[in-house]
């Protein structure tokens, strides 16, 4: 793993052949992911993202606090 201002590079991961990747160790402990935690995959034509769905959910929150309801 390098890390370079919060930026990480974690190594190269294969897609097998249901589709499936192995998030490497590290990352899983960087991010604190855990067996059946869910994740929010986003992406343009660029590349992909994985994100927590509750660090989703904290954002959506936030940006809706003020707003009449």
């Amino acid at each position: 793993m390098q890390e370079n201002d919060g930026k990480f590079i974690f190594g190269v991961v294969k897609v097998g052949d249901k589709g499936q990747i192995v998030i490497p160790k590290d990352a899983r402990k960087v991010y604190d992911i855990k067996p059946g935690d869910a994740l929010l995959m986003l992406g343009d034509q660029k590349g992909m993202a994985l994100l927590k769905t509750e660090v989703f959910q904290a954002a959506i929150d936030q940006a809706m606090e003020g707003l009449p309801k």
